[in-house]
């Protein structure tokens, strides 16, 4: 595969963090005493936390305001961010063999850039990526393509050459419709796996098997 400019996604697809997110939507209402009427875990996947936030405000009629529920929520998941999530299985040697290849690589996340910063540097891979774009700080989502077009425009690489790693169908899909090649990644907290697999261009299960692409 021919990659010039590679754009990750990090919970589920560089680190094994999704663990946190998992129960945080309804976890954040409980620690306030409200009840979820729903398990909010699959409807906050397509949210920014500005988006659950107000979702939290409009529908529970949660009091604090948006700034203080994005803080509340960052400080609970920051911790794990500092001091605990890993990368998964193969993938610092994946990023060391892009960088040797020449590729350029980037980040694109719906978490926290300080979060993401702290856990790159905390496993020594920040200096891999040429810049990191959270949905948080950018206010836009995954359900159009423009944070991956800031992204190669980052890195300065044609779209036919840069390639988008991810364990969400759901941001693979807004990436495969945006013309860019997919790297699906299996995850086990993505209930969609069949369709990610059927819609990417590659599908890993192990992320060991992503060395196979250098150099296809």
């Amino acid at each position: 595969m021919n990659i010039k400019g590679a754009i990750f996604d990090f919970d589920g697809t560089l680190f094994d963090s999704m663990h946190v997110w998992e129960t945080i939507g309804n976890g954040y209402l409980e620690s306030i005493g409200i009840r979820p009427r729903e398990d909010l875990t699959e409807k906050f996947k397509k949210m920014t936390l500005t988006e659950a936030a107000e979702f939290y405000r409009e529908n529970y009629g949660v009091k604090a305001s948006v700034e203080e529920i994005v803080g509340d929520v960052n400080r609970v998941v920051g911790i794990q961010y500092r001091n605990e999530v890993m990368p998964k299985d193969g993938i610092p040697e994946f990023l060391e063999a892009l960088r040797v290849s020449g590729a350029s690589m980037c980040i694109a996340t719906v978490t926290d850039r300080k979060m993401i910063e702290s856990a790159l540097a905390r496993t020594g891979l920040r200096h891999y990526f040429t810049d990191i774009f959270s949905c948080e700080t950018l206010g836009l989502g995954k359900d159009k393509p423009e944070i991956f077009e800031l992204c190669t425009r980052a890195m300065g690489t044609p779209k036919e050459s840069t390639v988008i790693f991810e364990d969400s169908f759901f941001a693979a899909t807004t990436a495969k419709k945006a013309g860019f090649t997919v790297v699906g990644v299996y995850d086990k907290f993505e209930k969609a796996t069949k369709e990610l697999e059927k819609l990417a261009d590659v599908y890993v299960r192990d992320t060991r098997e992503l060395m196979g692409l250098i150099g296809e």
